[in-house]
């Protein structure tokens, strides 16, 4: 669904990603994995369009997106991607409910429609009825469970997550990692999950290896029971 090819990035006199190819299949969770400083970042987010790569192309639907405007690439960005970051990055001003629907207000759907999708992807991670609350009310757990739910209230073909369980606790991280297996079984969906989490990696479909802006290993995992 999601194809990368001869994938280099620079920073100035530092080359962090050297040449990766990759191919993420639908309906799997891909974890990518390896020290700090290593590039997984930067391929998360030139994956995500966040970012551009000095070389190479990053592909989805026959198209190179990156060839792509900046009109058509944030708005192929907004309904085809979903994000979810470490901070949560939620606007404090707006309710749960709000910050859920933002991609849909942004797209121009219908109010009622993104909604009631709102409410039942709060209704699915537990969080219904905080829908009213704004962030500052909501505990770590329940502000990066609204974060989810954002990613996914476009129907987006693919979630990239960067760190997202690396600012809870045992017991949130667990209950969270356990949503994208339950959200992966039930809504078929695609995660792309930069951690450093390795009981994490250890349980998903695909666990990728970076090293020095290299794929150093790419493993496919038996699909736990859940």
């Amino acid at each position: 669904m999601l194809q990368a090819q001869n994938l280099h990035k620079y920073y100035g006199q530092l080359h962090v990603l050297k040449g990766i190819d990759l191919q993420i299949d639908a309906g799997k969770i891909t974890t990518i994995v390896g020290p700090s400083g290593a590039g997984k970042s930067t391929l998360l987010h030139i994956l995500g369009t966040l970012d551009r790569p000095d070389e190479g192309w990053v592909m989805a639907d026959g198209m190179i997106l990156h060839n792509l405007n900046e009109q058509a690439l944030a708005q192929f960005r907004n309904l085809s991607i979903g994000f979810v970051f470490q901070f949560h990055n939620l606007l404090p001003e707006f309710t749960a409910l709000e910050n859920i629907a933002m991609p849909g207000y942004i797209a121009g759907k219908p109010i009622d429609e993104l909604h009631s999708r709102a409410e039942l992807l709060a209704r699915m991670l537990g969080i219904v009825h905080r829908l009213s609350h704004k962030p500052a009310e909501l505990s770590g757990g329940e502000q990066q469970r609204v974060a989810v739910a954002r990613a996914l209230i476009n129907s987006p073909k693919i979630v990239f997550a960067d760190e997202p369980s690396g600012n809870l606790d045992t017991r949130n991280a667990e209950e969270l990692h356990q949503l994208f297996f339950q959200l992966r079984d039930e809504l078929g969906q695609t995660f792309v999950i930069v951690t450093h989490n390795e009981s994490l990696a250890n349980t998903t479909d695909r666990k990728i290896t970076i090293l020095d802006g290299r794929i150093a290993n790419d493993l496919n995992i038996s699909r736990p029971e859940i």
